[in-house]
């Protein structure tokens, strides 16, 4: 199964200086037929402008992950942790039974980053945060794995859920085959480029929903920066 989902329709939110296209209901967007995918609970993809951003907040009992796709992300927290990241990589943080954060953009050029909350396995775990930087080329033309909650991945983040988070750059023209296994189910996001997935031509900020189905991806135009959420079918 299949579905298409055309970023045009997504939720959004629109201020001063943020710009956030919402993939499931979140802050002014709700739908109640759009709460969550599996255990893929918000994905929104945030435009900040410089000097701008997320000022001190709290969060409980959630896997958070920040997919840096261009400009600098600052993040500081009530653990004592103060990091940067920039495209390419990403950070976690695991609420557990509360933590205070912020995130903000202090570079010169628009900051454009995935926000991603993941519902936890348990809750009431102790805080935790981390980030990686990834070398690029590690995804260009295959699958690299930059989050999981299974032991035996080999990504370096480890998060508190059964999810395993991949991204690749596909160059035009190239085909990357991506396997859902019988019982699980994928989330993929199209960060930018273009892409043919089946029958479907998904452009940037475009998503499928896939069930228990193997799907090959094809780039279209320059690229295909695409990130993909693998977990249990619910």
């Amino acid at each position: 199964m299949l579905r298409y989902i055309d970023s045009k329709k997504m939720g959004r939110g629109k201020h001063t200086w943020l710009d956030s296209i919402h993939h499931f209901s979140f802050a002014m967007y709700f739908n109640p037929d759009n709460m969550q995918f599996g255990v893929l609970r918000v994905v929104n993809d945030d435009l900040v402008k410089p000097g701008a951003g997320f000022d001190i907040h709290p969060h409980q009992d959630m896997e958070i992950i920040s997919y840096v796709v261009n400009g600098e992300l600052t993040h500081a927290d009530s653990m004592d942790n103060k990091r940067v990241v920039a495209r390419g990589d990403a950070q976690y943080m695991s609420a557990g039974t509360g933590v205070y954060h912020s995130e903000h953009n202090f570079g010169a050029e628009i900051l454009r980053f995935l926000q991603i909350w993941i519902l936890p396995d348990r809750e009431c775990r102790e805080p935790s945060y981390g980030d990686h930087h990834f070398k690029w080329e590690e995804r260009v033309n295959k699958w690299l794995a930059i989050a999981s909650g299974n032991k035996n991945s080999p990504a370096p983040i480890k998060i508190h859920a059964d999810v395993n988070v991949f991204v690749s750059e596909i160059t035009k023209g190239e085909e990357l085959e991506f396997k859902v296994n019988k019982g699980r189910q994928a989330y993929l996001v199209l960060i930018e480029g273009s892409a043919q997935v089946g029958p479907h031509k998904l452009n940037a900020k475009d998503a499928l929903e896939i069930a228990q189905e193997d799907i090959l991806i094809r780039a279209q135009d320059d690229k295909a920066h695409v990130i993909i959420f693998e977990m249990k079918k619910s």
